[in-house]
C-alpha cells in the first residue's frame, strides 16, 4: 500500500500549480486579510481535498487545458474548507489547530469570520473562471449544504438525546460533502456520464464520512501532540459525536447519567470516568467499525474505474483514512 507522500507524488506538478494559485488568491491590499491568510496557509495541513480532487482526475484520463481548471478548482476546494475551518473554530471557541494557536486565537473573532468570508467570496469568483454550470452548481449546492450542516450541528450541542442518524445527518453535510464534491468535480471535468459522476462523489462521500468518524474516535483515544488539538475538545463543547452516542446507548444508569451530565453542561471534570466507560463499551471499536464500513462502500464505488495507479492511490487513500493519527 503507498503512503500518503507516495500517493501525493502521482501529483506533484498538480499539486504545485494548486498550492501557487492558492499563495497567489489569497493576496489582497487589505493588510489583515494578507496577515490572517498567510498565517493559515503556514499552518500546513494534509491539503486532502483538492489532492483528491487531482488524484481522480488523473484515474478519469483528465488531460489539463490552458485554463488549468483542475488546479483551480482544487484551489477552490481548499478555500471553501480553509473558511469553513475559521469559521468552526469561532463558533467552537477552540484555540488549537493542527497543532498551533487558531486564527481567532492570534487575530480575534472578528477577523477571523470577516476572513472567512473573504476566502468564500474568493472562491466563488475562481470557479467561474472555469465557466462550467455543473462545477458552480455543484459548489453552491455543497456551501449551502455545509452551512446548513453547521447550522445542524450547533442544534445538536448539550443534546445527549441526539441519535445516530442525526449524528450521520451532521458529518454528510458538514465534513463529507465537501469530500464529494471533490471527487465529483473531477468527472464533471472530465466530462464523465452520470453513472460515473455518481460512482465519484460516493466514493468522495464515504470517504468523508469515514475520515470524520476517525477524527471523533481520535477525540477520545489520542493524545494532544498527535491530534494537534486539544483531547476532549468534542465533550467540553458539549458535542455527541459517535463515541459518546455509543457509550450512553450501551453503559448502565449511572455511566448514562454522568454522560447525559457532560453533554448537557459541556465541561471535562469527569473525563477519566467518561473516558473508562467509553473504554469498556466498546464504543472507539465501534467507531472505527463503522469507519471501515464507509471505507468499504467508498472502494466499492470505484469498481467500475479502469485500473491504473491512480485508482489504486485513491483505493490506498481511503485505507490510510482509518490508520491516521492525527
Amino acid at each position: 500500500m503507498m503512503s500518503l507522500d507516495q500517493i501525493r507524488t502521482l501529483v506533484d506538478q498538480e499539486f504545485e500549480n494548486t498550492n501557487q494559485i492558492i499563495l497567489d488568491r489569497l493576496q489582497s491590499d487589505v493588510v489583515l486579510v494578507n496577515q490572517v491568510g498567510q498565517y493559515i496557509v503556514a499552518a500546513g495541513g494534509k491539503r486532502l481535498r483538492p489532492m483528491l480532487l487531482l488524484l481522480a482526475a488523473k484515474a478519469l484520463n483528465y488531460q489539463e487545458d490552458s485554463k488549468k481548471s483542475q488546479s483551480i478548482l482544487a484551489a477552490v476546494i481548499e478555500l471553501i474548507h480553509t473558511a469553513t475551518l475559521l469559521h468552526d473554530d469561532v463558533v467552537d471557541e477552540s484555540d488549537l489547530r493542527r497543532g498551533r494557536e487558531t486564527a481567532n486565537s492570534m487575530f480575534g473573532n472578528q477577523a477571523s469570520v470577516l476572513v472567512g468570508d473573504y476566502l468564500y467570496s474568493r472562491a466563488f469568483q475562481m470557479m467561474v473562471e472555469v465557466g462550467e454550470m455543473r462545477v458552480m452548481d455543484v459548489l453552491s449546492d455543497t456551501t449551502n449544504q455545509i452551512a446548513a450542516g453547521e447550522v445542524l450541528q450547533l442544534m445538536n450541542v448539550n443534546d445527549p438525546d441526539v441519535t445516530e442518524a442525526s449524528y450521520y445527518q451532521v458529518i454528510e453535510r458538514k465534513t463529507a460533502i465537501l469530500f464529494a464534491a471533490a471527487t465529483q468535480l473531477a468527472a464533471i471535468l472530465c466530462n464523465s456520464d452520470a453513472t460515473t459522476e455518481t460512482a465519484f462523489k460516493e466514493y468522495g462521500m464515504q470517504l468523508g464520512i469515514a475520515f470524520q468518524l476517525v477524527d471523533d474516535a481520535l477525540d477520545y483515544a489520542a493524545n494532544t501532540a498527535e491530534l494537534g488539538k486539544n483531547v476532549g475538545d468534542d465533550l467540553a463543547e458539549g458535542k455527541p459525536t459517535l463515541p459518546l452516542i455509543h457509550a450512553l446507548e450501551n453503559t448502565d444508569a449511572n455511566g448514562q447519567n454522568l454522560i447525559r451530565n457532560a453533554i448537557e453542561n459541556g465541561g471535562l471534570e469527569q473525563m477519566n470516568e467518561i473516558l473508562t466507560i467509553i473504554e469498556t463499551t466498546g464504543a472507539i471499536e465501534y467507531t472505527y467499525q463503522a469507519a471501515q464500513k464507509a471505507v468499504d462502500k467508498a472502494i466499492q464505488a470505484l469498481d467500475a474505474l479502469t485500473n491504473s495507479t491512480y485508482k489504486q492511490a485513491l483505493i490506498d487513500l481511503a485505507h490510510l483514512s482509518l490508520k491516521r493519527a492525527s
